[in-house]
């Protein structure tokens, strides 16, 4: 699908876009374009891959203007540029609507601009019935995804919504791996807790899987099975360290769900 093709990653240099350097670059792939605000780890990405085909761009998927460059001959764009901190979020809302709406509607003028052929937008299952700022956000983000792909473009617009996303950063398991390095304890939201997981290369793949096969306007979720206890993994990771640490329960935050869902009301489940 993306021989002799140029790929464009937003929000790049993250595990995301590292995976997708990992799998892609020993490939036919003519190109793969870096687009961040991280300097830092741009540099760091440079220095690691020393490759050719990789191109990088600073700049904020939030001005039109530091696009423009990044987005001249580009035929697919993984957008994972986004905000997803819940927590942070429910106290800077403007912030997520400045990234995560306004963002994603500059960077899908920009991809209809320049004839992109195919736009996957990353989102997360707190897009499903959301109750929180990051959830209400991307979701929004998807309805416009959606809406670029019914108005007749040229190219196929969807989304693919990711659960959480094992090693990433941020993730519950490296917040629970440094708390166990730090001595604990160990903090839990709720002992009910439960959450979908899916790997770094799951994640990968839902994404080149959703651009070859979904239909534009579609949203695709990829089939992680049954939900995991948060508890239970907590648990499980304090015995594996051999440590004698406690497990906290500090209480669900603004925003959090229990138990997060897969599909919204109204949404058809179609596998």
């Amino acid at each position: 699908m993306l021989q002799n093709k140029v790929l464009l990653i937003t929000g790049g240099t993250g595990s995301f876009g590292n995976a997708v350097l990992d799998r892609f670059l020993d490939s036919d792939i003519k190109e793969i374009r870096i687009f961040s605000r991280d300097e830092k780890k741009q540099h760091d990405m440079r220095v690691t891959y020393n490759n050719p085909k990789i191109k990088f761009y600073i700049g904020d998927v939030r001005n039109e203007n530091s696009l423009r460059d990044a987005m001249i001959g580009v035929d697919y764009v993984f957008h994972a540029a986004a905000l997803k901190h819940l927590p942070l979020l429910e106290s800077y809302p403007l912030e997520a609507y400045q990234t995560n709406i306004r963002g994603t509607l500059t960077l899908l003028e920009a991809a209809e601009k320049n004839d992109v052929a195919v736009f996957v937008n990353i989102s997360t299952d707190k897009a499903a019935n959301p109750i929180s700022v990051l959830g209400y956000s991307k979701r929004i983000a998807e309805r416009l995804t959606a809406g670029f792909g019914g108005n007749g473009s040229k190219g196929k617009y969807i989304s693919v919504r990711f659960g959480n996303v094992l090693g990433s950063r941020g993730s519950v398991l490296m917040s629970f791996r440094d708390q166990i390095d730090k001595g604990g304890p160990v903090t839990v939201t709720h002992k009910g807790v439960t959450r979908y997981f899916m790997t770094i290369s799951e994640a990968v793949q839902l994404v080149i899987q959703a651009g070859a096969i979904g239909k534009s306007g579609e949203a695709l979720v990829l089939d992680m099975g049954t939900p995991v206890s948060i508890y239970d993994v907590a648990k499980q990771l304090v015995t594996n360290s051999g440590k004698a640490i406690e497990i906290e329960i500090v209480g669900l935050r603004a925003g959090e769900k229990v138990h997060e869902e897969l599909f919204g009301d109204g949404e058809a489940d179609v596998r």
